[in-house]
């Protein structure tokens, strides 16, 4: 069991005080307006930076309702909860809590370093979320959810040619309001929420301060010969807190200040070597959840906080709006990542499980970052045909990122987990947007809208390689200083149109053009030791463009019992970034395509046929393939050649243009391959019904999610897969206007599912989590 700390405890007991002083269920996500106990109401979006009814918004969204949110939330579970929740969006991470991928119509990034460029925006109380670290801040005391597909070039921050994840947490009011939440469950897992609205004077002045404590205790046992250990890894201690100051000293005027603070403690991602059999697909018959054998460290601290500014100035035809923020913080994570112990020039009983060529165990550092966001916009607030709304946006970032490779097994002139190599990386970015956007109701009927932005982007780099002691020089030698800048302009857009086919049903087409700009990475832990100047493991990313396609139809059916929503797309993303991970070396490095080519649909459905029974459904399909015919990527790892006659670790699939060698990964054609991390089916669907019971009512909520296949890089093997994927959950309880009493479980058939992979050594792997149950409580004022 992990040892809570003194800090640890205080902070429980932070979120005991919060709970004991009577809080409220926050809402969570978009308020059904208006709805009868027979109908559905109007779901509320703030997509095109105002409050507008989903139905009426030209644009492919999905929100997440109250039910939803609760489920997948219980448990602990962060914000990788939310992948294949709702059409065409996965959530994964090979760091585990710290650092999540988004990808949204099977655009996302791979990359594994911490200066990863995602096409997938986050964003956050207005505020876009650039470094990963920062993606991770826990959903919690939420107003709204909702995930915005396609490019959103024009309103929104910077480099979102896949579209945004966008959450609103509860703002202040003048009314004293709050709520408090605890669940036990599986794993001493102890999940406790909170949040307190106070007035601090009459219609001036209020207060909102929110809290969230999870941690649970360790449940993998490590199971290695010489150091064998029970209850070793998968636990964490994560508090996280929010405090809001809402003063409107006129009709006109209001001022938000925001302070956040994350700090997590735990264990890093577990990395299961030889989890997957050769020329074999899926998880073979020695995988064990509860059982990893390995020697190297595993753990994983983050610190991120922000303070955040948000003024408003109501001018009558004009309102000004400036958000200002500033967020800070530190990571580190270290992990084994060959998966297991020893390697296999040492005697059989020494190294496994399974073959392990050499052993690898690194730790990469976050020990600076500040993002500074400035944004001012005037938005119209007339209700007449024209509408609009035009503003300047800047970024700053500062980064610093140290990766350590250590000697598990020691050297000569070092002991065991000694660190061998050093690097370290500088990344200063900086970007501006001016933008614009206008609706204009041209009937009752007919809409159409358009924005247009401009975009210049620029990221100065530096690296250095260092190392302590000596190491093979076939792997790697000392490099000096290496220095890169790259710097873009583009011009974004799009534009749309309405129409209202009757008071039930609008049919909508947009055309859009979004823009990521271009990328450094420098993960030189193991370049090639002939690297020169001109080849010294350092990759750019020039900037890529998209232009997308999309029409669908709204409908609200069954005298507003029923609502249906029904999109089909098509992009091409021309010089796509993409990131080819792992191969002959434990490396990132950036490539660019001529062309990707995506095209699909995404449904959401809602029905509600009595009053006691909620149902919705959603549906995506998701087709991309690369299209570049001179495009190669190293696939996975070289082997000894005495193990396998063909060297490489894995069963490609896609043509070889250079064979494998010892020490040396083939490298293949990905022409017409799919994106990696995007499968072609997403389904989810939720039941919720209920029965009234004295004040209250008893229900059960039950949510299902699926998604087909998915290959981890960009070149296609039999092992370094995932067949499909699905996961169930439900949730039993009593309810009433005042306290909701629960017990649940999550991932209820215990469906065991690979979601990455390491291809540079062995075959190896990391899972899903496991089923979890437990118990809930919470009320509200």
């Amino acid at each position: 069991m992990r040892r809570i700390s003194v800090s640890a405890i205080s902070r429980f007991a932070l979120a005991g005080a919060l709970l004991a002083g009577g809080l409220s269920q926050p809402v969570f996500a978009q308020e059904e307006a208006g709805a009868d106990d027979d109908q559905l109401g109007t779901i509320v979006v703030t997509a095109q930076r105002r409050e507008e009814n989903l139905q009426d918004v030209p644009l492919s969204i999905s929100t997440l309702s109250d039910d939803k949110l609760a489920a997948i939330g219980a448990g602990g579970q962060d914000v990788r909860a939310l992948s294949s929740r709702v059409p065409s969006l996965v959530v994964e991470s090979s760091f585990g809590r710290t650092f999540p991928r988004f990808y949204i119509r099977g655009l996302g990034n791979t990359d594994f370093d911490f200066n990863a460029a995602q096409p997938v925006s986050l964003v956050y109380d207005d505020v876009v979320l650039e470094n990963p670290i920062l993606k991770g801040f826990p959903i919690f005391d939420l107003e709204r959810v909702e995930v915005l597909r396609g490019p959103q070039g024009t309103l929104f921050g910077r480099n979102t040619p896949a579209g945004i994840v966008k959450f609103d947490s509860v703002k202040p009011t003048n009314d004293v309001n709050g709520y408090g939440r605890i669940s036990y469950g599986r794993f001493n897992a102890v999940n406790a929420e909170g949040a307190v609205t106070v007035p601090l004077i009459d219609n001036v002045l209020s207060a909102r301060i929110s809290a969230l404590y999870q941690r649970q205790d360790d449940w993998v046992d490590n199971t290695n010969p010489s150091a064998p250990e029970n209850n070793t890894f998968e636990g964490y201690d994560e508090f996280a807190v929010r405090g809001q100051l809402l003063f409107t000293p006129s009709d006109e005027q209001e001022l938000l200040i925001t302070g956040q603070y994350r700090d997590l403690e735990g264990t890093a991602r577990v990395f299961r070597a030889n989890v997957f059999t050769r020329g074999q697909s899926g998880l073979n018959a020695d995988f064990e959840r509860d059982e990893v054998a390995t020697d190297g460290q595993n753990e994983q601290d983050v610190e991120t906080y922000n303070i955040a500014a948000r003024y408003s100035y109501d001018f009558g035809p004009v309102s000004l709006i400036s958000v200002t923020s500033l967020w800070g913080g530190d990571a580190t994570s270290v992990g084994d990542v060959d998966g297991g112990f020893g390697a296999n020039f040492l005697p059989p009983a020494l190294f496994g499980p399974g073959d392990i060529p050499f052993t690898a165990e690194t730790r990469d550092s976050v020990p600076f970052l500040t993002q500074f966001t400035q944004e001012v916009r005037l938005e119209s607030n007339g209700d007449g045909p024209f509408n609009y709304q035009a503003g300047f946006f800047y970024f700053d970032e500062q980064l610093r990122i140290d990766s350590e490779n250590y000697s598990t097994l020691g050297d000569p002139l070092n002991a065991p987990g000694g660190i061998n190599i050093f690097v370290r990386q500088r990344q200063s970015s900086e970007a501006f947007g001016i933008f614009g956007a206008v609706t204009f109701d041209v009937t009752d009927q007919l809409s159409i809208s358009g924005g247009l932005r401009y975009n210049d982007d620029e990221r100065d780099y530096s690296v250095v390689r260092s190392r302590d002691t000596q190491f093979p020089t076939f792997l790697q030698n000392p490099l000096g200083t290496v220095t890169r800048s790259v710097s873009d302009d583009n011009v974004t857009w799009d534009a749309s149109i309405t129409y209202a086919a009757s008071d039930d049903i609008n049919l909508y087409a947009r055309v859009a053009r979004g823009y990521r700009a271009p990328s450094i990475q420098g993960r030189i832990l193991f370049p090639p030791a002939t690297a020169t100047p001109l080849e010294d493991g350092v990759t750019i990313g020039d900037s890529e463009t998209i232009q997308s396609y999309e029409a669908g139809v709204k409908a609200t059916v069954l005298d507003g019992r029923g609502r249906i929503n029904l999109n089909g797309f098509l992009y091409n993303l021309n010089d796509a970034q993409l990131t080819a991970v792992g191969g002959g070396i434990n490396a990132n490095r950036l490539i660019n395509a001529d062309n990707v080519r995506g095209y699909g649909f995404e449904l959401d459905t809602e029905f509600k046929p009595i009053p006691e029974l909620l149902l919705s459904a959603s549906l995506s399909y998701n087709n991309t393939e690369i299209q570049d015919d001179g495009l190669t990527t190293a696939a996975c790892g070289a082997t000894r050649v005495d193990t396998f006659p063909d060297v490489s670790l894995c069963t490609i699939l896609d043509p070889i243009v250079t064979p494998a060698a010892p020490f040396s990964a083939a490298i293949v054609s990905i022409d017409g391959n799919s994106l990696p991390q995007s499968p072609r089916w997403i389904a989810n669907w939720t039941a919720r019904y209920s029965i009234p019971v004295g004040a209250g009512e008893v229900y059960a909520f039950t949510d299902w999610s699926y998604r087909s296949k998915i290959n981890f890089f960009l070149y296609e093997s039999v092992e370094f897969q995932d067949g499909g994927q699905l996961e169930g959950g439900l949730r039993i309880g009593y309810q009433t206007d005042s306290f909701d009493v629960a017990g649940f479980v999550r991932n209820i058939t215990n469906d065991e599912s690979a979601v990455g992979g390491i291809d540079f050594n062995n075959l190896t792997g990391f899972v899903n989590e496991p089923r979890i149950w437990g118990i809930e409580a919470g009320f509200k004022f």
